[in-house]
């Protein structure tokens, strides 16, 4: 339903949230969510222009998200790496029968509706391992047993 490319922003997205306040080198971004180091560069500059991510140059440089993770969720990634297309009206070349969706499409398009709602609904606070950063909280480093964990493509048959 996503694309690997979408898989791998949401994978750096969610590195970040987990790490929120402390710059993220796209070297370490890349090991940590296994996407291979130029792809992920690429895609970083692309969630740096969708203003999801900053980047910092120099010794104490790195990525940080541009807000909390409580302010983003996964519908703004996906937003700005491959919109999700929805159906909202008739899909063919021929003129529609109605003004309405044919009954394949409407079912589809209320498929699509309620993917839209979870993933507006899914805060990157909700994909770090204690389920909730605050803007109050100190920033800190997730230790090793808090990193979320990604699967390389090897590892799950593909």
């Amino acid at each position: 339903m996503i694309s690997q490319t979408v898989e791998y922003a949401l994978r750096a997205i969610a590195t970040l949230a987990q790490n929120h306040g402390t710059p993220q080198t796209a070297q370490q971004i890349a090991e940590a969510t296994h996407v291979p180091g130029p792809y992920l560069s690429k895609l970083m500059q692309g969630l740096v222009r969708g203003k999801l991510v900053t980047s910092r140059r120099g010794k104490h440089g790195g990525f940080l998200l541009a807000k909390s993770p409580d302010e983003l969720t996964i519908w703004d990634v996906i937003e700005v790496v491959e919109p999700i297309q929805r159906t909202r009206k008739y899909p063919r070349d021929v003129p529609p029968p109605s003004a309405e969706l044919c009954a394949l499409h409407a079912r589809l398009d209320k498929a699509m509706a309620l993917v839209e709602q979870a993933f507006r609904a899914t805060r990157l606070s909700d994909l770090t391992s204690d389920g909730a950063a605050t803007e109050d909280a100190a920033p800190k480093q997730a230790s090793p047993s808090q990193q979320v964990a990604f699967s390389s493509p090897s590892d799950n048959g593909d």
